[in-house]
C-alpha cells in the first residue's frame, strides 16, 4: 500500500512537472478597467474577473462592468514577465454578449494596453473564448473594444503560461 500511495504522488509530481503553465496566473494579477459601472455604488470591479467564479449571469455579481466608454478596457498586471500560450475570455451569457465583439486581448510589457495583439473576438454565440497566444511575452494581459463607444464586462478572465525567467551569467 506505501508502494502505491509512493507511486501515486510521484506521479502526481511528474504530471506537475510535465505541464506546466496548468496554473491560472490571473489569480495572482492585480486588475484595472477604464471605469466602474455605478448602481447607487460601484459593483462590478475590475477584480471580479479573476476571483475564478464562471457565473455568466451578471445580475448574480461575479462580473465587470464598466461605463459607456469610447474604447473601454480591462487589464491584468501579472506582476512579472510571462510567455502567454493561452488566455480564455467568458463574457456574459444573460444578455449583451453582443457588447465584446471584435474586442481584442492584447498581451505586452506596455501598462497602457498598447501592446500586440493576442486575439479579437469574432463570435458572440458562445460567451467563452479561448485565444492561442503561443507564447506571447508581456507583463500585461489587457482586453480593449477599441474606437467604439461601449460597454464592456468581462466575467471571467484566465490566462495560461510560464514566467520568462533571466539568467545573469558571470
Amino acid at each position: 500500500m506505501k508502494t502505491l500511495v509512493a507511486f501515486l504522488f510521484l506521479g502526481s509530481l511528474g504530471l506537475a512537472w510535465c505541464n506546466p503553465g496548468a496554473f491560472n496566473i490571473a489569480r495572482t494579477g492585480e486588475a484595472s478597467q477604464s471605469s466602474n459601472f455605478y448602481i447607487a455604488t460601484p459593483i462590478a470591479y475590475a477584480s471580479k474577473a479573476i476571483d475564478s467564479v464562471k457565473d455568466t449571469n451578471w445580475y448574480n455579481g461575479f462580473c465587470t462592468h464598466t461605463n459607456y466608454d469610447l474604447s473601454p478596457w480591462w487589464r491584468l498586471d501579472m506582476k512579472v514577465t510571462y510567455k502567454v500560450k493561452t488566455v480564455v475570455l467568458t463574457g456574459r451569457s444573460d444578455s449583451a454578449m453582443e457588447r465584446m465583439m471584435d474586442a481584442e486581448v492584447r498581451i505586452g510589457n506596455s501598462p497602457d494596453n498598447n501592446n500586440p495583439v493576442c486575439g479579437k473576438v469574432t463570435q458572440i454565440t458562445d460567451p467563452k473564448t479561448t485565444f492561442s497566444c503561443n507564447g506571447m511575452e508581456g507583463r500585461y494581459v489587457s482586453v480593449v473594444i477599441p474606437k467604439r463607444a461601449e460597454y464592456m464586462s468581462i466575467c471571467e478572465l484566465e490566462v495560461y503560461g510560464d514566467p520568462v525567467i533571466h539568467f545573469t551569467y558571470y
